[in-house]
């Protein structure tokens, strides 16, 4: 009587674990393509059929692309705000140069969010790291009145020390000074316990961005995080690019061992633009703090002396579509003679590989610049299984050449636009990290941008379809493997 209790009690065990794996699957079926792409679907379910407790864990963790509901609440009411106080701005002398195709570009950044388009602004770019700590280093010991900095990673070593101790002077002669840094983007290295103690001692008011800290109630997807980076000195200057603050290794021992280094690029700007770049830093610092401020600098300016056209587009989870993707692919349809795309991480969604495949089968000259190593395995590797498709649909790649990692971030297209920040061409810029773009129409600005360029492609080197189809057989496995991780949001 025991043994058949027994046996009946493990048969029901084994029935119960197969409705429950069952209800499971049947539950996933039914949740996870709820409002996501296809292949990113495919990619969960893929991975909760197949690996399910881990798969069922990490998509409690990583399978929602939203921000908390509160926060959530504070972008709706601050982009309200963005609205109302840059309204009557859009003073641009719409000449006939202007490209048609550039105004409902315009009203699409608008309707998704986008600060308008202002005229009157001028640049500086800077192509080289040093270059660009230094200039931003000289603008914070001339502040007078605030100082706001928002960077992905803000991490105190030698060669960003002059940059945090124009910080603490400037704080010191009564400059308001106010500081945004990503949590995750900074936990992993070395110099955030070091930063967080000078920004202390000097009185410097502070706050993490995305902060992981459960214990105080602040929770949301791990790898949702705030990418931007920016400075905005007086309401009056600002910068922006692709430069994180810390030294070009990245304080690893192992990046100073192969002598590899990170290059950006860093754009300085001064007319109407820079209180469309500040307003970034308010939505983030209210995001923050629950403080709002209002403008303290200088007044907004209606006009300015220069002679570029400028839009600010901030995007990520906190938006209701992926404006940047939409941006992007509008502006590749839209070319008619030349796309130039630049890029540490290009790892496309359909939309984008169709636009950038149809762009040079229809005859325009189409380049991407990237790494000829990687930093960052999976992403790497995803990123090399589209070459084949590029290169077949006639785009050029261009190899920048190791040690070196190009971590500059700008596009043109032919000589009307560019667009430069903090985004990259891959999946989790559209989608999880909060990242500032702005767009560009006017020379100098493109002239200069096309000498970075020149410079690029001299060093670097082209690969060919036949050079690329010669690759070992075990790493087009891994390259195809590595692409389907790209989907998993």
């Amino acid at each position: 009587m025991d043994d058949r209790l027994l046996a009946w009690l493990s048969l029901a065990s084994v029935i119960a674990l197969i409705v429950v794996d069952l209800g499971v699957r049947i539950a996933a079926l039914i949740i996870v393509p709820r409002n996501r792409r296809p292949q990113t679907a495919m990619a969960w379910l893929l991975a909760i059929f197949f690996i399910p407790y881990l798969g069922i864990l990490f998509f409690l963790l990583f399978g929602s692309a939203r921000l908390p509901k509160g926060r959530r609440r504070k972008q709706r009411e601050i982009n309200e705000y963005i609205l109302e106080t840059t309204e009557g701005i859009d003073l641009v002398q719409k000449d006939p140069a202007w490209p048609t195709w550039l105004e409902p570009l315009v009203e699409l950044n608008r309707t998704l969010g986008a600060m308008p388009l202002v005229g009157g602004n001028s640049a500086r770019m800077w192509a080289d790291n040093q270059e660009a700590f230094d200039a931003m280093t000289e603008e914070i010991r001339a502040a007078k009145r605030i100082v706001h900095v928002e960077f992905y990673i803000l991490s105190l070593d030698d060669t960003t020390r002059p940059f945090f101790q124009a910080l603490a002077d400037a704080r010191a002669r009564g400059v308001k000074v106010r500081v945004l840094l990503d949590h995750l983007g900074n936990l992993q290295y070395p110099g955030f316990r070091r930063t967080k103690r000078f920004l202390n001692a000097a009185g410097i008011e502070w706050h993490l961005m995305l902060p992981l800290q459960p214990y105080k109630g602040k929770f949301q997807r791990p790898d949702l995080r705030n990418h931007r980076k920016l400075l905005v000195i007086d309401g009056e200057v600002a910068f922006t690019g692709s430069l994180n603050v810390i030294e070009t290794p990245y304080q690893k021992k192992k990046n100073h061992k192969k002598g590899l280094h990170w290059k950006d690029y860093w754009v300085r700007f001064e007319g109407p633009v820079v209180a469309g770049i500040d307003a970034i830093f308010v939505t983030d610092w209210y995001s923050e703090t629950d403080e709002l401020l209002m403008r303290e600098a200088a007044p907004v300016r209606l006009s300015g002396d220069g002679h570029l056209d400028c839009q600010v587009v901030p995007s990520g989870p906190g938006f209701s579509v992926e404006n940047n993707l939409r941006l992007f692919n509008s502006l590749v349809y839209n070319a008619q003679k030349r796309i130039v795309l630049v890029s540490p991480y290009f790892v496309p969604d359909d939309s984008m590989l169709y636009a950038v495949t149809t762009a040079a089968q229809s005859g325009l000259h189409v380049e991407l610049f990237v790494s000829e190593i990687g930093d960052q395995f999976m992403v790497y590797h995803a990123q090399r299984s589209y070459y084949e498709a590029l290169l077949r649909a006639g785009v050029k790649i261009y190899l920048y050449p190791a040690p070196t990692i190009l971590h500059a971030k700008h596009m043109t297209f032919d000589d009307e636009v560019a667009i430069i920040g903090s985004s990259n061409m891959d999946m989790r810029s559209f989608t999880l990290d909060l990242e500032i773009s702005v767009m560009v129409h006017g020379e100098p600005f493109l002239g200069q941008l096309r000498e970075v360029e020149d410079a690029y492609r001299a060093v670097s080197r082209e690969l060919t379809l036949e050079e690329w189809n010669q690759r070992g057989r075990g790493i087009r496995i891994v390259d195809n493997l590595m692409r389907l991780t790209a989907g998993l949001q």
